[in-house]
């Protein structure tokens, strides 16, 4: 599929705006974590395990909430809900650095809470289209970036400042206010999926209760493999995400504020690079299964790369880079591009939306329970060295779960068309 200049335009603009505003919202969520809140304790733990656990309790609450409200989301009602939602998690903020220590814990809960539902709303713009692996990919790259780039800003902020670590995620996140509006505006222009979109990757509606009903009784078994595998995935993108300092300091790169976005940069750019490539395969099982060799990628890149660190083969940085492009080569598909292709191939009435929130909201409850476990079950263990095994099991579980759901996939998909001369 060659790329028109018209076509071109409209790329560039989607991308843009929905980079942009995604981007933006990681200003609310990320920047707090790069913080240490060093000697700080509530009830006997330390003080940044609880903000963590918080807020992933919110932002994972939402992702169950999102099932309903994602997949019935009307198109007149998403900028209304893009900014309503960001504001709330900035008030939540402010309340952070108001309310004194430990009560404003609770704030942390709150931030989290709206910041779920954002990913679904910024994707709705782009899912159903002939390009929406180009698109997705570049929105997938936003939190690959996003959330290095606002680390450092958060850090600078407090150095550069003298910004409290209380107040310094308000004030991060204020910053990115005026631009937040920007991009939210400028997605309300994208306009919606014309007659060769419908066509290729067919028409995309909300889905009441008992679509969603049917959806998945009819994909049970794949759906439970698919959302396991997701569940390894999201914990280890979180402890890689919310422990990014302890691991960069573990590594030996304490105090080194640029290394939070030039991994991550690199990262992004071979992610983007190697899915945007996908959009080019018309065919939609071909597509979905095309995504599992690359899973397969990612989970053996994970392994590999980890026993080379501990053999002292490879350099930290680029076990980090390495194991990072491992990690979003798997996490970017099912948050988009995997579940779009997914909905086209076997022609669901309905939408990706409904997919992936269904996916994240189990992947952030083992999130949860992951971090849980760490925290109060496996405490004497560095972060750095409960990271190393995590990627071990998620490169054998996972490239377990990738094989099982092609064939299974492959499988329904011809009983499906046999059904249907």
């Amino acid at each position: 599929m060659d790329i028109k200049k018209k076509d071109f335009l409209f790329i560039s603009k989607a991308s843009l705006a929905a980079f942009g505003a995604y981007f933006c919202m990681y200003a609310f969520r990320k920047p707090f974590s790069v913080a240490t809140f060093e000697g700080i304790q509530a009830f006997g733990i330390d003080y940044k395990i609880l903000l963590i656990i918080a807020q992933v309790l919110g932002y994972m609450i939402s992702k169950f909430i999102g099932i309903k409200v994602i997949s019935e989301l009307q198109q007149e009602q998403r900028l209304f809900y893009l900014l309503g939602l960001i504001g709330i998690s900035e008030i939540a903020l402010l309340l952070f650095g108001l309310v004194p220590e430990p009560y404003h814990i609770l704030c942390m809960f709150f931030n989290g809470l709206p910041l779920g539902m954002i990913w679904g709303i910024v994707f709705s713009y782009l899912e159903g289209r002939k390009y929406t692996e180009i698109l997705g990919v570049v929105l997938c790259t936003s939190f690959i970036i996003s959330s290095g780039v606002v680390k450092s800003v958060g850090l600078w902020v407090m150095i550069s400042w003298d910004v409290s670590q209380f107040w310094m995620p308000a004030v991060t996140g204020a910053l990115f206010i005026p631009p937040l509006i920007f991009f939210a505006k400028l997605l309300e222009t994208i306009p919606p999926p014309d007659k060769e979109d419908r066509e290729l990757r067919i028409e995309r509606v909300p889905m009441k209760k008992n679509e969603r009903k049917k959806v998945l009784r009819q994909f049970a078994f794949p759906l439970f493999i698919l959302v396991s595998f997701y569940i390894i995935l999201t914990s280890f993108r979180d402890l890689r995400d919310n422990y990014a300092r302890e691991l960069w300091d573990g590594l030996g790169y304490s105090g080194d504020i640029s290394v939070y976005s030039t991994s991550e940069i690199v990262v992004a750019f071979l992610v983007l690079l190697i899915l945007a490539l996908v959009y080019k395969i018309k065919d939609n099982l071909k597509a979905l299964l095309t995504y599992h060799g690359i899973l397969l990628i990612g989970t053996f890149s994970i392994g590999i790369v980890t026993y080379l660190l501990q053999v002292n083969i490879i350099d930290p940085f680029y076990w980090m880079v390495i194991s990072g492009f491992g990690l979003y080569i798997c996490y970017v598909p099912f948050n988009a591009l995997f579940f779009d292709r997914f909905i086209a191939a076997f022609r669901i009435k309905g939408n990706a939306g409904f997919l992936i929130y269904l996916a994240d909201a189990f992947g952030y409850l083992g999130s949860m329970g992951v971090l849980l476990y760490k925290n109060f079950g496996m405490d004497k263990i560095s972060w750095l060295q409960f990271f190393i095994n995590g990627a071990y099991l998620l490169s054998v579980l996972g490239t377990i779960s990738v094989i099982i759901s092609f064939f299974n996939l492959k499988n329904k998909h011809h009983r499906t068309k046999i059904n249907t001369l």
